[in-house]
């Protein structure tokens, strides 16, 4: 069962759209596209009866049914659904900090592992320097190819980041890793970091 919050306040806001809708029974569907990647969005659509999904979890709540969709539950958690009035009116905000977080275990395949990872620990240190790498395969013998991106292309420490920063941690992490290459052109300059 997710911890998803639908506020008081979003949820009088939402029923209030849905009073005008043409069908009385119209409810809410929450969903996330591409949960655990970097795209991943956090969706609301209206749902009429009938376009629920048989595997949806339902949230009765007080003014409307909500539907949650089980493949995005997980990814859900801890999620808030609010709305806050302004001088235009108001707006409907939705932050689920855990959508873009892949979920992983040790049986995962070694891809989504060596993503989590880059991600979860590797990214968000690059990012103060405008920098990111991207999983491009993993080839024969477990070893993961990447590219860099941002400010660490064409930056002068990139061998350092990838022997000291990346490929030690990646290789403690998951030990069938038996290697990590670069297939960026770090003779593009124009916005390495210095």
């Amino acid at each position: 069962m997710s911890s998803i919050n639908i506020t008081e306040a979003a949820q009088d806001y939402l029923a209030s759209l849905l009073a005008k809708q043409d069908h009385k029974d119209v409810g809410i569907r929450v969903f996330i596209t591409q949960p655990g990647t970097p795209q991943a969005e956090t969706c609301i659509s209206y749902c009429r009866p009938g376009e629920e999904d048989p595997s949806d979890r339902v949230l009765g709540l007080a003014k409307f049914t909500a539907w949650i969709d089980a493949v995005s539950e997980p990814f859900l958690e801890d999620a808030v659904v609010d709305f806050a009035e302004d001088r235009m009116g108001g707006q409907l905000t939705i932050k689920a900090p855990n959508s873009k977080v892949p979920m992983i275990d040790d049986s995962s395949p070694l891809n989504q592992r060596v993503e989590y990872y880059l991600q979860t620990e590797i990214n968000p240190g690059l990012a103060s320097h405008g920098g990111h790498i991207s999983l491009i395969d993993i080839v024969d013998g477990n070893v993961a190819i990447l590219q860099f991106g941002g400010g660490c292309q064409g930056c002068g420490m990139v061998d350092t980041t990838l022997k000291e920063g990346v490929e030690k941690t990646l290789l403690e992490r998951i030990p069938e890793l038996t290697a990590v290459r670069d297939v960026t052109d770090h003779s593009n300059k124009e916005n390495a970091y210095y």
